[in-house]
């Protein structure tokens, strides 16, 4: 998509606000100059770092608010009272089209709920899913959902396996992504009947990828599929584990390199080899959680991140927003119901009470 790309930041999100988002931004149009900025939040602070960053002044507009949604406020309580909020007003600007895509590190759940409220599911989408990038042996593999939705049923399990295709058609490039279903064990008779259902439905249509069938937790890490897809509670579950031991091998890697003159003197000889490590999984370059499903581009960061991992959150939206993401799922969601075996598929959902 040429031309400009608008972006909103709530400015005040995560737990370091201007401070961080700012020259976030400044990161990112250095890599992408074709970005603009609507800054969400407490014009003097932002303007104070903004005065640090020069370049941003002509590609940036700040819209005051002194109201932030706190990271331990309950989503209910911010649907009710955080209108004019800076996390409310950016993504009211992805509402009105004054910007393509919102980004914040602010609270989750009131993030999603204020999100779905405001932007609404794209037309077919039953509920949004939490997607992101993962490192394997072999590539980056999408996953989704990683904690919007608890349970899923089948249909919503298909719908995201649509968003998860998509987006890595669409975004990384991959003509025909093969996805895969999050199970206990990879033979068909394996795991919840809706699990199973999802994973008929997807042998039986046709959807902008390949179906691999069932992939256990140790196959995530192998990249052996484009797309792992899998309910809300056990996404966040892996997502959580997948970090603990991110941290606890890196723990143990440095208590390795500095427990004795040899193993330092070892350290150095490494070193451009330990930085090539590092670069590979670091959790700030897989930083950006996208909102898919919602009818208007949203991107969560997290909450700790530094400069240079708001700034990957900020190039993911806008990259869903240059390739035109939201109307490819649309089109891609359509085909996918109108198709026969689709619609019998559901029928029996619906009649079996799932």
């Amino acid at each position: 998509m040429a031309g400009t790309i608008t972006i909103a930041l709530d400015a005040m999100g995560g737990d370091y606000g201007p401070s961080v988002v700012v020259p976030a931004a400044a990161l990112a149009y250095k890599k992408n100059p074709k970005i603009h900025f609507l800054f969400y939040g407490d014009q003097k602070q932002i303007q104070h770092y903004m005065d640090k960053h020069p370049e941003l002044r002509v590609v940036s507009d700040i819209h005051h608010t002194d109201k932030v949604i706190s990271n331990d406020e309950k989503p209910s309580v911010a649907l009710r009272s955080g209108k004019g909020s800076s996390m409310r007003l950016a993504i009211d600007a992805v509402k009105s089209g004054e910007a393509g895509g919102v980004v914040s590190a602010g609270n989750t759940g009131a993030l999603m709920a204020t999100s779905k409220m405001v932007l609404k599911c794209l037309p077919g989408i039953h509920r949004p899913a939490i997607a992101s990038i993962f490192p394997t042996k072999r590539d980056e593999i999408v996953m989704l959902d990683l904690g919007a939705n608890l349970t899923c049923d089948a249909e919503v399990l298909t719908q995201f396996a649509v968003l998860g295709a998509v987006y890595a058609r669409a975004v990384k490039g991959m003509r025909t992504p093969t996805v895969g279903l999050l199970n206990v064990g990879s033979e068909d008779m394996k795991g919840p009947e809706g699990l199973r259902l999802a994973a008929s439905i997807l042998s039986s249509v046709t959807f902008p990828g390949r179906y691999f069938g069932f992939v256990e937790g140790n196959d995530i890490t192998e990249g052996g599929v484009d797309v792992v897809v899998t309910d809300g509670f056990t996404g966040n579950v892996a997502l959580k584990v997948a970090e603990g031991v991110g941290s606890m091998s890196s723990h143990f890697l440095k208590e390795a390199l500095t427990s004795s003159f040899l193993s330092k003197i070892g350290a150095l000889l490494s070193m451009k080899a330990l930085k090539r490590l590092k670069s590979r999984v670091d959790a700030r370059v897989y930083n950006g959680g996208m909102f898919l499903g919602l009818n208007g581009i949203c991107v969560k960061s997290h909450g700790g991140m530094d400069a240079f991992g708001f700034s990957q959150a900020i190039l993911v939206a806008a990259n869903l927003i240059e390739n035109d993401y939201n109307k490819k799922v649309a089109n891609e969601i359509e085909q996918v119901m109108s198709q026969e075996s689709f619609i019998t598929s559901v029928s029996s959902l619906s009649m079996d009470g799932q």
